[in-house]
């Protein structure tokens, strides 16, 4: 027989493939392929290979405590690393924060906002304590395809079927502007909502704009698509729904609903632990809400 290096090759790979298929029937080889241990960094990078454009020049969404290094024992996904969302984290094993919003009360969070801030110093103590680290994950998030907080939002409503790239109006069937209410604090689960408008007039055409989307962006979209009802996370009160009230007593018909920044955009990052468990097999992703910070009376 002929010293056949191709066919040499071929047994080769052969071998390879079927010493490779032997240890993936052996229980628990193949489980420990799929869990993979992550560093912080490494999860962050998985994150943004799905952002268009990442990572940015410009951004917010930096490591507020801890090591991008460490290895990522567990996940939490928050709207606000509040102190309780903090010890729920420790309680779970889990080492790493995703937060959207700031974690020390400004929005580039700059621990010497107010100096020597007691407030701050013992938010930093704690973190340290548990070892945790926490990443802000807002500016990324909105920039995915589509909006992560605002696909949260549609899919906890149950509004996903209403969605449509590139439009920024949801067309449903009527409705009163009472039952949206009741719709809105049922799915998303809200105790309290401020509104503007006739509660018996009948809502089809919606902007939905969570979190705050600031004054601009709210009154341009009224004035542009003129919707039924124009849904957001919080306002300043002497923009939008001062404009609101005024437009309202000319003639205008579009009602404001303002959910609360926190439980507008929760569904967003409670969202997120679908979207990133396939992504690293093995590592627990748990969401813990924020929740409203106000009390009712």
């Amino acid at each position: 027989m002929k010293n056949d290096p191709g066919r040499r090759t071929f047994i080769a790979n052969a071998l390879k493939a079927s010493a490779a298929a032997t240890l993936l029937n052996i229980p628990g080889f193949a489980m420990a392929l799929q869990q993979k241990k992550y560093t912080i960094k490494e999860v962050m990078d998985i994150i943004l290979k799905e952002v268009p454009g990442a990572p940015f020049k410009t951004t917010v969404d930096t490591l507020k405590s801890g090591d991008e290094q460490q290895t990522v024992t567990g996940i939490v996904t928050t709207m606000f690393a509040t102190v309780q969302v903090i010890e729920q984290a420790a309680k779970l094993k889990a080492n790493f924060i995703i937060a959207h919003e700031p974690t020390f009360y400004n929005h580039l969070d700059d621990v010497n906002y107010v100096a020597n801030n007691r407030v701050v110093q013992q938010k930093q103590a704690l973190l340290k304590k548990y070892n945790i680290t926490v990443w802000r994950f807002h500016d990324y998030w909105h920039s995915v395809e589509p909006d992560g907080i605002g696909y949260g939002v549609l899919k906890k409503a149950g509004w996903v079927q209403y969605y449509k790239p590139g439009q920024r109006i949801l067309q449903m069937p009527p409705i009163t502007l009472e039952k949206l209410v009741a719709h809105l604090e049922q799915t998303l689960a809200i105790k309290h909502v401020r509104v503007i408008g006739d509660l018996s007039q009948t809502c089809a055409r919606i902007a939905l704009l969570p979190g705050a989307a600031g004054g601009q962006t709210q009154i341009a979209i009224v004035e542009k698509e003129q919707p039924d009802v124009l849904i957001v996370g919080e306002v300043h009160e002497w923009e939008t729904a001062e404009y609101i009230r005024d437009a309202r007593q000319m003639g205008g018909k579009t009602a404001l609903i303002v959910l609360g920044h926190s439980v507008s955009e929760e569904p967003g990052m409670d969202w997120l632990v679908d979207w990133l468990k396939p992504k690293i097999p093995g590592v627990p992703v748990t969401h813990i809400v924020s929740g409203d910070p106000f009390t009712w009376m």
